[in-house]
Parts: structure tokens; C-alpha cells; sequence
């Protein structure tokens, strides 16, 4: 008896520490630690172009690189080159997102058009549409149309086929009873196939920025005479790769910059879901 009762108290301490909570890092912590990586890669990067263990002329210099950013903002020469991309990378965003969400909703509510136009939509998917960008620049020009229409064929299809996914996922059983209700076609779009939809676009949305990026500034490489890729292009051109990094790095920060205000968003609209 005694023995029973000692290896039960033995075995009470194993049961808490199995049951203890995991240690979760505060948001002060986990910045902190975030910015340490940054430091630490920084860091890293100059020691090892210092030591000419990485050549500069193929990996640029740290220092450079900012004191080439903090030249761009003192004359302001990249607001103008800045403006153009980022207005660029918004209107390809909105167009595209608005263009594959109905697009994606009527064609997931549809099953004859969805088969129908089935082959065409997986060509469109599968062709690498970047190779687009020279023909649209014939199309419209050097403008801002050209690089806008080639970041809309990026953004269109990811935020299709999400949409489309999430239309054709719908629970089966939230549906029927739905229907049991009495809802009408009006009632089940607004009530179970949009709120449906909405948590894969904005799963898509993240994706979308980048792609939406990509299209502009590819757009400016291959043509253009303002824009942050023109900007690139011409640091290329004379093979000042401080310039091209110090571009690359700005484009980065505002990348990040309209992912965080999709994800705000995306809180914001969807405060309904579960974590």
C-alpha cells in the first residue's frame, strides 16, 4: 500500500510538467530578437566583405549602401523614382485583387463556365507571365499602363484560384442548413460564400503584394525612364552595385511596410474568426 501511494505522489510532479504551458515570447521580446538577426546578418555581411571573404565589387559594401539611401533621401531624387513604383504596385494590387475575386466567386458558383473556361484558366496559370511585359509594353507604352497590366496577370491569377478555392470549400452542412432556413441565392452569397471567400483572399493578399511588386519593377527594368527598377537599371549600367543593393533594400522595406497593413487589415475585417 505504501509503495502504491509513493509512486503516485513520484508520478504527480511528471503530470504538472507535462500539463505546464509552453513559455511564449512577449512582443517586446520577440522584436528585440527580430532585430538582432538583422544586426547579426549586417553585421556579418561587413565583417566578411572587411575580410575579403565576399568581393566588393559583387556584394557591395554596408556602409555604402546606406550612406547611398541617406544620399537618395537628402536630394530627394528617389521620391519621385519611389512614387511611381509604389503608385504602380497599388494600382496592380486593387485591379488585380478586385479582377480575381469576381472573377474567382462567379466561376466557383458556376460549374458549367468554371469547366469551360478551365483549360484557358490553367494555360493562363501555367505560361510565366513576366515574358508578357514586352508585349504590353508595345500595347501601352512606356507609361505606367504597361508595368500596371503586367503586375494585374501577377496578382489576377493568385487571387483567383483562392477565391475560386474557397467558394468550392464551403462547408456542405453550413449550406444545407442555410438552405433549410430559407435563405435565397441573395442570403447564401452574403452570408456563407463571401465571408468564405474573404478568408482566402486575404491568405492570397500577402502573396499578391509581392507579386504586385515584382510586376512594376520588372516592367520599369524592361522599359522605362522613372521608377525604382529604371533606378536599379541605371546603377547596373555603370556598375555601382552599392546603388543596386541600396534600391533592392528600399523596395524591401516598402514591401514589408504594405504586407503589414494587409495584415492590419486583415485582423480588422476578419475579427470574427477564430485564432
Amino acid at each position: 500500500m505504501s509503495s502504491a501511494s509513493t509512486a503516485l505522489r513520484t508520478s504527480q510532479p511528471v503530470r504538472r510538467r507535462a500539463f505546464k504551458r509552453r513559455w511564449v515570447p512577449s512582443w517586446t521580446t520577440l522584436i528585440i530578437c527580430q532585430l538582432g538577426i538583422l544586426f547579426l546578418a549586417l553585421g556579418l555581411w561587413y565583417v566578411l566583405v572587411r575580410i575579403n571573404v565576399l568581393p566588393k565589387y559583387v556584394f557591395g559594401q554596408p556602409i555604402l549602401v546606406f550612406l547611398q539611401i541617406w544620399e537618395w533621401m537628402r536630394t530627394g531624387e528617389i521620391l519621385v523614382h519611389l512614387w511611381i513604383t509604389l503608385s504602380e504596385t497599388a494600382l496592380s494590387f486593387v485591379l488585380g485583387t478586385l479582377a480575381g475575386a469576381i472573377a474567382g466567386l462567379w466561376l466557383g458558383l458556376n460549374p458549367f463556365p468554371a469547366t469551360l473556361f478551365d483549360p484557358y484558366i490553367k494555360a493562363l496559370n501555367a505560361m510565366p507571365r513576366v515574358i508578357m511585359g514586352p508585349i504590353f509594353l508595345v500595347w501601352f507604352g512606356l507609361g505606367i499602363w504597361s508595368k500596371v497590366a503586367l503586375g494585374v496577370t501577377l496578382v489576377f491569377c493568385v487571387v483567383f484560384f483562392n477565391v475560386f478555392q474557397g467558394v468550392r470549400e464551403v462547408n456542405p452542412v453550413i449550406l444545407a442548413n442555410a438552405r433549410m432556413l430559407g435563405a435565397n441565392s441573395r442570403q447564401l452569397l452574403k452570408t456563407v460564400y463571401i465571408p468564405s471567400a474573404t478568408s482566402w483572399v486575404f491568405s492570397s493578399l500577402h502573396t499578391s503584394v509581392g507579386m504586385a511588386f515584382v510586376g512594376a519593377v520588372v516592367g520599369e527594368y524592361l522599359g522605362s525612364a522613372r521608377g525604382m527598377g529604371y533606378l536599379i537599371l541605371q546603377a547596373e549600367s555603370v556598375f555601382n552595385i552599392d546603388a543596386v543593393f541600396a534600391g533592392m533594400i528600399v523596395l524591401t522595406i516598402f514591401a514589408l511596410l504594405l504586407d503589414i497593413g494587409v495584415t492590419v487589415a486583415e485582423r480588422r475585417l476578419l475579427s470574427w474568426r477564430a485564432a
